[in-house]
C-alpha cells in the first residue's frame, strides 16, 4: 500500500480568490482607502499636543473603530467568500460601526456640552451601540437599521455643530459640520440605488465610500483645529 504523502497546512488552505464582481472590487478598493485615510488620521491625531487630552483619546477610538470596520468591508467586498463566512465577518463590522456612531455623538457631546456630560452619556452611548448590534443580529433588515440608526445619530450631531459654528464657540466646528453633512450625504447615497461608471463601475456602496473620503477628511481637519487651538472646554 503506498505511504500518503504530507500535505503542509498552508498547502491544504485554498487559494483566496478576488471577487468576480466589479463593483464588489470597486467598493472593497474605497473601503481600503477610507481606512487608509482614518489610520494616517489617528496617527495625526494622537500625535498632537494637547490639554484636551480625554477628547483626544475619544476621538482616537472613533478613528481606530473605522479602521477595523474598513478592514473588514475590504475583506467582505474583496474577496469571494462562502456565505458563511461572510456572515461571521459582518458580526464584527456591524458592532464596530455601531460603536463608532455611539462615539462620534460623545464627541459631538463634549463639544456642545463638556467633559464632564460626554464622561457622564459614554456607557449610555456604548451600551446603544451594542444594542444595536444586537438588533443587527435579530433582524433580517440590518442595512436599513444601521441606515436610520446613522441618520439620527448624524443629525443630532450636526444640530450641535451648526450651533458651535455659528456661535464661534469652537475653532473647526466649520469643517466639522461641513464633514458631517458630508457624511448624511454619503449615507443617502449609500441607501440609494445608484450606480455609475467613472472609467471603472461604482455601485451605491463605493459612491457611498467616495462621498465619505471627502466627508471624513474635512471632519479629521476640523478636529485637528480644535485640538490644536485648545477649545474652551480644555482651557
Amino acid at each position: 500500500m503506498d505511504r500518503p504523502v504530507a500535505r503542509s497546512p498552508v498547502a491544504a488552505i485554498a487559494p483566496m480568490q478576488l471577487n468576480p464582481s466589479a463593483t464588489e472590487l470597486t467598493t472593497a478598493a474605497t473601503d481600503a482607502a477610507l481606512g487608509l485615510l482614518c489610520l494616517a488620521a489617528l496617527w495625526r491625531i494622537g500625535a498632537i499636543d494637547v490639554n484636551a487630552i480625554w477628547k483626544r483619546a475619544l476621538w482616537c477610538w472613533v478613528l481606530g473603530l473605522l479602521v477595523v470596520s474598513s478592514v473588514l468591508g475590504t475583506v467582505v467586498h474583496g474577496l469571494e467568500l462562502s456565505e458563511s463566512v461572510r456572515s461571521v465577518l459582518w458580526r464584527p463590522l456591524y458592532l464596530s460601526l455601531g460603536l463608532t456612531v455611539a462615539l462620534f455623538l460623545i464627541g459631538g457631546i463634549y463639544d456642545w456640552r463638556g467633559e464632564a456630560a460626554a464622561r457622564a452619556l459614554l456607557p449610555w452611548a456604548v451600551g446603544i451601540g451594542v444594542s444595536f448590534f444586537a438588533v443587527t443580529q435579530l433582524s433580517d433588515g440590518a442595512f436599513l437599521i444601521f441606515v436610520l440608526y446613522e441618520a439620527t445619530a448624524m443629525l443630532a450631531a450636526l444640530a450641535m455643530y451648526v450651533f458651535l459654528s455659528t456661535t464661534g464657540r469652537l475653532a473647526g466646528a466649520g469643517m466639522m459640520t461641513a464633514g458631517i453633512g458630508l457624511s448624511i450625504v454619503a449615507a443617502a447615497v449609500q441607501a440609494s440605488a445608484l450606480s455609475i461608471r467613472l472609467i471603472v463601475p461604482f455601485d451605491h456602496n463605493g459612491l457611498f465610500h467616495l462621498v465619505q473620503l471627502t466627508g471624513t477628511a474635512a471632519l479629521v481637519n476640523g478636529l485637528r483645529r480644535g485640538l490644536e487651538k485648545k477649545d474652551w472646554q480644555a482651557a
